[in-house]
């Protein structure tokens, strides 16, 4: 079946984007007056959840079950112990996971969700504090709280005003407004972030450490500062690093050479037979500790126009080597 895109000056486009615009308006006033409603509620909202000693188990019920998945999603992601409960599930015996030292969150933009009215009673039973997110602050679940969320909105961005829009969005950013209180007052961290998303970019910049992408043991090009040039670039060529440590016996670095030294030298037309390491060799070079983010050895390499990095122990000796194609594998740059 082939399908006609409007023409863009036809009347269906224009109304499409009249209507584009008017969601667009609608939803950014709903966030707007839940800004200017936020006060004494919300602040008690964030005492309760960073006293507890349980989780936060946030239920709702169609859009407001969807919109509470994500919001359980962003507290467990930010340092706030939380999970989501299907209220149809709960009253089927996933109630269980309910426990006297657990908060509910509980979403219902009318407050009267049969299912989730159908368990209130018995949440408050087992003895879980109730916090309800509503833009009916007289409804059953209102009630029944604790503490109420006022996430009332003037109207739908639907134009029969029934299909929830932006009362979902009202839910969505109250939620996410707790989430960042929660962490600031948490001092949550990118660090703290990053534990939490071992499996992304973030995580794998935060906790990839140089020990874990360095190579070691004989993988390490090196040389004594008695070793000659060729001998020297021998070691280069087998080792793919294009640098080459020179140390003492004891692994004290003492420079380093390079494939852009050894560049600059042929430049120079300099003899190259006679030469040794130690009088060719770049002193003092660049190191990171074994210890450090990859992600440090990354900025360094960049900072100093690098590719490669010399790796010390806490002793400071030469104990690996990091370039960037070693941090390219890792997806750490």
């Amino acid at each position: 079946m082939t399908v006609s895109l409007p023409n863009p000056a036809s009347d269906a486009a224009k109304r499409a984007t009249a209507l584009a615009q008017d969601t667009f308006d609608i939803e950014a006033a709903a966030i707007l007056g839940l800004r200017r409603r936020v006060g004494a509620p919300f602040a008690m909202c964030v005492r309760m959840v960073l006293a507890l000693s349980g989780r936060v188990i946030v239920m709702g019920m169609g859009k407001s079950g969807h919109v509470a998945r994500k919001m359980a999603a962003t507290f467990a992601s930010t340092g706030t112990p939380a999970f989501f409960l299907h209220t149809g599930e709960a009253i089927h015996g996933d109630l269980g996971m309910v426990t006297a030292t657990d908060l509910v969150l509980a979403l219902s933009n009318s407050g009267e969700s049969v299912e989730l009215v159908a368990i209130l009673p018995l949440v408050r039973r087992l003895g879980a504090q109730v916090i309800a997110m509503t833009g009916n602050l007289d409804s059953t679940l209102a009630r029944h709280a604790d503490l109420v969320l006022d996430c009332s909105v003037e109207k739908e961005a639907c134009p029969m005003n029934l299909a929830p829009t932006a009362s979902s969005i009202a839910q969505m950013a109250m939620g996410d407004a707790l989430a960042v209180a929660l962490l600031d007052a948490r001092g949550f961290k990118a660090e703290d972030f990053a534990r939490s998303h071992p499996g992304g970019a973030l995580g794998r910049k935060l906790l990839t450490h140089v020990c874990d992408v360095m190579r070691t043991g004989a993988a390490v090009p090196r040389i004594g500062p008695d070793g000659a040039l060729v001998d020297v670039m021998r070691e280069m060529g087998r080792k793919g690093l294009g640098a080459v440590a020179i140390t003492d016996e004891d692994g004290t670095i003492l420079g380093i050479f390079t494939d852009g030294d050894l560049r600059r030298l042929v430049e120079r037309g300099a003899d190259l037979r006679d030469m040794t390491a130690g009088q060719v060799m770049h002193r003092d070079p660049r190191t990171v500790s074994q210890n450090a983010l990859a992600v440090d050895a990354a900025q360094l390499m960049e900072c100093h126009r690098i590719t490669s990095v010399l790796v010390v122990n806490d002793k400071g000796s030469l104990c690996g080597a990091v370039n960037s194609n070693d941090l390219m594998r890792a997806k750490v740059i």
